[in-house]
């Protein structure tokens, strides 16, 4: 079961049927849904996605996805999962444009490596991020992100595969 997180200013929390429309509205704002996946997708394709959290993410117990929290208004949407891509456990994270620029993004992606690393006993927590997203490159790299490799997707865009490794591992994903 997905537990609620708490950090100085947002909450965690498992989504409800009644966040849907703030979801949808999540993932329809372009300036968030272009970093997202394969990008915009149609309304009704994010709520099918919606759906798909209590059907199948939630019934079967697949990954921790989160509902993001501050001050009793939703301003994001949080997830770590398991992905191929890596080989381990990848944290996705988007907050709402009128939250951008606050902090909030350092604090939500800190607080999913510190999930990462406590509750589900990680030895690295890998990131990707499409190599265009000057933000996201630059707020992973400071919270202690490394780059790993780059993706070459089917479009011809580039993803950038990150991790960052427990301290006192000795983990090395070169």
């Amino acid at each position: 079961m997905t537990p609620e997180v708490r950090t100085a200013r947002l909450l965690l929390t498992p989504y409800t049927p009644g966040d849907e429309e703030s979801f949808v509205a999540l993932f329809q704002d372009v300036r968030v849904s272009w970093w997202m996946g394969d990008g915009p997708s149609p309304e009704a394709e994010d709520r099918a996605l919606f759906g798909r959290v209590f059907t199948k993410v939630y019934a079967r117990g697949l990954f921790d996805v989160w509902a993001v929290r501050e001050g009793g208004r939703t301003v994001g949407h949080a997830e770590i999962k398991p992905t191929p891509e890596s080989g381990g456990h990848e944290i996705v994270y988007a907050l709402a444009p009128d939250v951008w620029g606050r902090g909030l993004g350092t604090e939500l992606a800190g607080a999913l490596v510190a999930e990462g690393f406590g509750r589900l006993g990680l030895r690295e927590v890998y990131a990707t991020v499409a190599a265009e997203n000057g933000a996201s490159l630059a707020l992973l790299g400071r919270i202690g992100f490394r780059h790993v490799r780059d993706v070459e997707e089917a479009d011809g865009s580039t993803t950038r595969l990150l991790v960052r490794a427990r301290e006192g591992t000795g983990a090395d994903t070169r």
